[in-house]
C-alpha cells in the first residue's frame, strides 16, 4: 500500500474490499437486462434498488467485522432489510444470499478472508441490518454507499461503490470504485452501454476503452491514487499498477469543464446553468451519475462540480464522504456554496449546508465559483 500512516491498514482493507465488490457489481449489472428480470425492486422514494445494493452491503460488513472485530465496526449505510424481509421477496433474498456467497468465495484473490462455510440467510440479513449506525461527532464510523448512482447502474451506465472512514467527525480515508469509468476522458460523454454494443460488433482495441478503476486517498498524505480493476482469474497484487492522480491545473473558467448530476429529481439544474453562465463557463456540462463526478475532478478530467439540491432535499454523508477526501488529497477543494468546509460530524445528513456543495480543482476557481453563486442566487431570488 502506498504511504504509511495511522490508517494504512484500514485503507489497505478498504481498497481490497471495494475491488472485490466492484467485481460483484459488474456481474449483477451484466445480468441486469431489464427491470422485469426481478433483479430490481423499488424503495419508498421509487429509486430502483438492486440485488447488488444489498449484496455489497452484506459483503463489506462481513469482511470489516471479520478483520477488525464485530464490536469495533460501526457502519453508516443506505440500505435496510425491510424490502428483503417481505413474504413476496423470497426469490430476491435467495439471489442476494447466492450473490454474497459467490463474492466471498473469491475473497482470497483479493487478499481477504473467506468464511469457512457459505453464509446462511439469517447471517446475511444480520450483516445488512448491522449497517445501522447514525455516525456522529465521536468514535470511528465506516460510511458506505453500496451503489451510488443506482439509476446509472440499472441503465448500464456510470455508478460508484463508495467507502469512507470517519473518525471523530473527520473523513480520514476514502475509496471510490468506478467500474465503468473509461480511462480516456472524452469517452465519459458516451454511455457505457454504447461501448458494450460496439464491442459486440467488432474486436475493440482494449486500450481504447480501458475501463474500471479504484481511486483512494488517506487524509493528510497529500496524495490520491488510482488502480485499474482486475479481470478474469487475476489476483490483486500490490500496488496493482497504482499511479498517483492530481487535479487539473486549469484556472480559466472558459477552459474549465464542469460536471453536474444527471438526475433532475433532487438537483436544481436551472441554478447550475445560471452559475455557469455568470462564471463564464463555456463548455457543455458533463452530466455523470454518482460520485464518479468527484473521481473526474480528482483525476483532472473536470475542474468543477456543483450540486444545488431542490428545496426539502437533504444531502447524506455517504453520497460525499469518500469523494471529498479524495479530491482534497488530489489537490482540490470541496466546500458548501458559501465556502465553508462540509461537516461530517452531525449524523447521517450534511447539516447546515449553505445552498449546496461545490468542488473545484483549486482555490482560484473556487473563489470565482462562489462569487458566481452569490450573483446568480441574488438574481434568481429577486
Amino acid at each position: 500500500m502506498e504511504g504509511e500512516g495511522k490508517y494504512a491498514r484500514e485503507l489497505d482493507v478498504a481498497v481490497r474490499v471495494v475491488h472485490m465488490v466492484c467485481a460483484l457489481c459488474q456481474r449483477v449489472q451484466d445480468g441486469l437486462v431489464s427491470a422485469s428480470s426481478g433483479q430490481v425492486t423499488s424503495k419508498d422514494d421509487d429509486s430502483p434498488v438492486t440485488i447488488a445494493d444489498w449484496s455489497v452491503q452484506a459483503t463489506v460488513r462481513w469482511i470489516l467485522s471479520d478483520i477488525f472485530g464485530d464490536h469495533n465496526v460501526s457502519i453508516v449505510a443506505e440500505e435496510d432489510v425491510q424490502a428483503l424481509s417481505k413474504p413476496d421477496s423470497t426469490d430476491l433474498l435467495a439471489a442476494v444470499v447466492n450473490t454474497v456467497n459467490e463474492c466471498l468465495a473469491e475473497a482470497p484473490r483479493y487478499g481477504l478472508p473467506t468464511p469457512d462455510t457459505p453464509l446462511e440467510t439469517f447471517q446475511i440479513l444480520e450483516a445488512i441490518e448491522g449497517c445501522n449506525s447514525s455516525g456522529g461527532p465521536t468514535g470511528r464510523h465506516w460510511v458506505l454507499d453500496p451503489i451510488d448512482g443506482t439509476l446509472g447502474f440499472v441503465r448500464g451506465d456510470q455508478y460508484a461503490v463508495a467507502l469512507a472512514l470517519i473518525e471523530d467527525g473527520k473523513v480520514m480515508i476514502g475509496v471510490l470504485g468506478c467500474p465503468n469509468y473509461p480511462m480516456k476522458k472524452e469517452l465519459l460523454n458516451y454511455p457505457y452501454r454504447c461501448h458494450l454494443a460496439l464491442s459486440k460488433l467488432s474486436q475493440p482495441d482494449p486500450d481504447t476503452w480501458e475501463t474500471g478503476c479504484i481511486i483512494y486517498a488517506m487524509r493528510g498524505s497529500g496524495k490520491a491514487w488510482m488502480q485499474p480493476l482486475i479481470y478474469g482469474d487475476m489476483k490483486l497484487e500490490w500496488p496493482n499498477s497504482a499511479r498517483e492522480i492530481h487535479v487539473s491545473g486549469i484556472v480559466d473558467p472558459a477552459l474549465a469543464t464542469f460536471c453536474e448530476s444527471v438526475e433532475r429529481t433532487n438537483t436544481n439544474h436551472s441554478l447550475t446553468a445560471g452559475v455557469a453562465h455568470s462564471m463564464g463557463l463555456r463548455k457543455q456540462p458533463l452530466r455523470v451519475y454518482s460520485m464518479v463526478k468527484y473521481a473526474a475532478i480528482a483525476r483532472g478530467d473536470a475542474e468543477i462540480f456543483m450540486k444545488f439540491a431542490r428545496s426539502g432535499y437533504k444531502e447524506k454523508i455517504w453520497d460525499h464522504a469518500a469523494g471529498v477526501v479524495i479530491v482534497e488529497e488530489a489537490g482540490g477543494v470541496v466546500t458548501d456554496a458559501g465556502g465553508r468546509s462540509l461537516d461530517f460530524s452531525r449524523g447521517v445528513y450534511l447539516e447546515g449546508l449553505d445552498r449546496g456543495i461545490v468542488a473545484c480543482s483549486g482555490p482560484i476557481l473556487l473563489e470565482k465559483l462562489i462569487g458566481a453563486v452569490y450573483a446568480s442566487w441574488d438574481s434568481s431570488n429577486l
